[in-house]
């Protein structure tokens, strides 16, 4: 029967490359048309940005061992390791901190290289994974549901294991903004954290952060934000625009914008466990599943695969 992962962001996905190298039959099955999850691109005109996570930090060998991978390939590099921070409309180059990494064709290019050779089945819609475990009716040995807890939860059974492990969590929602300018006119900025501000909590040059130094910004909204344009993302973007236009001192408007809405982009708060395994059959991973980030999602879904395999007898070679 097989393991079957629903899901096939960047914690689906290296679950499923780690029970497939382990020789486990693992299938993954994805209601979108590509790999990726949260690791979001828009492209405009065929030139990527990322929607999703803004960047990727390493601190971990297993993760670090894999990026470099990723770099020897030409698929990740090195960004920056200074963000400034704004505190209203005044900036502080801040502190040099964790080398952050981007990706020139996007992030989402890393997990399709992590999925290379395994079976996907795209714009495949679960209705449910129940006792058996089962996913909308088919037996597996184990099910893995690799997706935020508000999203799992309406997959449940109710009165599984997995369901209370993901009841009562919060998440929040964010907007992401990609705005192209006619041209580079703002101050040298790789990224900054905006702090105490109504409308926006990150802004990025995708530019320098893709290498291309293209005139691109991105802005990420605050919570309130998106949850005031929930049913119109791209109503936010005036407001977005010009809060960017103050904090950087702009004064044309961008030539085109696009907004798109993750209505469950982070946990509100960390967990310890890195994944769920239950006696059931039916597990859970993702970066909820720690600290959230990148490297989180990617080792929760590593460790999840290496324990399932271990469990139905193929250990990690």
């Amino acid at each position: 029967m097989g393991v079957i992962v629903v899901g096939a962001g960047i914690s689906g996905v290296a679950c499923a490359r780690e029970l497939a190298s382990s020789g486990v039959d693992v299938r993954v099955l994805e209601r979108s048309h590509s790999v990726g999850g949260r690791l979001g691109v828009h492209r405009h005109d065929g030139r990527p940005a990322d929607t999703g996570a803004a960047y990727f930090t390493v601190d971990d060998d297993g993760f670090g061992a894999q990026v470099q991978r990723w770099e020897s390939a030409g698929l990740a590099r090195p960004w920056t390791e200074r963000l400034a921070v704004f505190t209203g409309t005044e900036r502080d180059e801040g502190k040099p901190g964790p080398m952050r990494w981007a990706a020139p064709s996007g992030l989402r290019s890393l997990v399709a290289d992590l999925a290379e050779g395994l079976t996907i089945e795209y714009r495949r819609e679960v209705a449910a994974v129940g006792p058996g475990p089962v996913v909308d009716g088919e037996k597996a040995d184990a099910v893995v549901v690799a997706m935020p807890d508000p999203q799992a939860r309406r997959l449940l059974d109710p009165g599984s294991p997995a369901a209370a492990a993901v009841q009562g969590r919060e998440w929040n929602p964010v907007l992401a903004m990609v705005a192209g300018y006619p041209a580079r006119v703002w101050p040298d900025l790789p990224a900054a954290f905006v702090n105490d501000h109504p409308t926006l909590s990150l802004l990025a040059d995708d530019g320098l952060r893709r290498g291309d130094g293209a005139p691109v910004l991105v802005a990420h909204s605050t919570a309130a934000v998106a949850r005031i344009h929930d049913a119109d993302p791209q109503a936010a973007a005036p407001e977005m625009t010009a809060a960017v236009a103050e904090l950087l001192d702009l004064h044309e408007p961008p030539d085109w914008t696009h907004v798109h809405r993750w209505r469950f982009a982070a946990p509100a708060r960390p967990r310890e466990d890195a994944f769920h395994l239950g006696d059931d059959g039916i597990a859970l991973a993702g970066d909820g599943w720690g600290k959230s980030k990148v490297q989180t999602a990617y080792l929760s879904g590593v460790q999840l695969g290496r324990a399932l395999a271990e469990r139905l007898g193929r250990p990690h070679r």
